[in-house]
């Protein structure tokens, strides 16, 4: 009798916690160019099936998704991951200083690669807003709307960002260790997660990020915008986040305005990054969420 098929092996490296695991992630996606501005575009792309779009956060580039896009390619997938205009590899668009300004360059690059499918849109932070207003932008393109780490406001001031600079600093050892600094600072709640792997990804972000004055992710500019949302939202984020520390009924009561938030999931022990300390946990979390029925809820 011939043995049963043996199930192919994964591309992508069991655990991603090297340099080397994020260039093996890197070389499995395929590079696409879509116009901005004066240059391009740059997105990264893995898997068939039904797409998934996620934003990175402030600072960042689709390097943040690193740990994340193995189990969304295992699930049967599209991943689809821009490096946002003026972060990572991307041009800046002209006249573009903040998020307000990024919509209409991902919604023509969108609909560049996909036509008119539809697609379910996961945005970090930053992205969150971004990935809101783009989600009121495409209306029902957009299938499912996630929040990762929303930067939330109201009801009480957020503790201050304890941050030190470091663009005056040669590129080493001391400067390093800033970015080492501010990583527990703001992104990662555990020691352990601030490893060589979240050090080059950080300090090579950040020093690409041409967008640094901006600013809305300050205001209650995704309050006001998610009860216009009329897709189903879910939102995930880390207990130990450290703008939600005793003010996570805040966020809860803000991605509560979307008329149809249907999933709120806190893991527990994770900061801001939620999706790359905690990333099996994530993982979880996310695939219920893209497993919200589209209908009304």
């Amino acid at each position: 009798m011939p043995s049963p098929p043996r199930a192919s092996a994964s591309p992508f490296p069991a655990t991603i916690v090297t340099r080397d695991d994020l260039a093996r992630v890197e070389a499995q996606s395929r590079r696409i160019t879509t116009p901005c501005g004066d240059g391009d575009l740059v997105w990264h792309e893995w898997g068939a099936g039904e797409p998934v779009v996620l934003l990175h956060g402030g600072s960042g580039s689709w390097n943040h998704w690193v740990r994340n896009v193995p189990a969304l390619v295992a699930a049967g997938r599209q991943v689809l991951v821009p490096d946002m205009p003026g972060f990572g590899d991307s041009a800046a668009a002209p006249g573009v200083v903040d998020a307000d300004g990024l919509p209409p360059h991902l919604d023509t690059a969108i609909a560049t690669l996909l036509g008119q499918r539809s697609f379910d849109l996961v945005g970090f932070s930053f992205g969150s807003l971004v990935a809101t207003l783009l989600a009121e932008r495409c209306g029902e393109r957009v299938q499912r709307l996630v929040l990762v780490g929303p930067f939330i406001v109201g009801d009480g001031d957020i503790p201050p960002l304890d941050l030190r600079p470091w663009a005056h600093i040669e590129r080493g050892p001391a400067r390093d260790a800033i970015h080492r600094y501010n990583l527990g600072a703001l992104m990662l709640a555990n020691a352990r997660s601030i490893d060589d792997l979240a050090l080059a990804i950080h300090g090579a972000n950040i020093e690409r990020d041409r967008m640094r004055r901006r600013r809305l992710a300050l205001t209650d500019l995704m309050a006001q915008t998610l009860p216009r949302i009329r897709r189903p939202v879910a939102a995930i984020w880390g207990t130990e986040d450290m703008s939600y520390r005793g003010r996570g009924h805040v966020a809860e009561k803000t991605v509560r305005l979307a008329p149809d938030c249907r999933v709120v999931a806190a893991i527990d022990g994770a900061g801001h990054w939620v999706q790359f300390e905690a990333p099996d946990a994530f993982d979880a979390a996310l695939a219920t969420a893209l497993a919200m029925p589209t209908g009304a809820g």
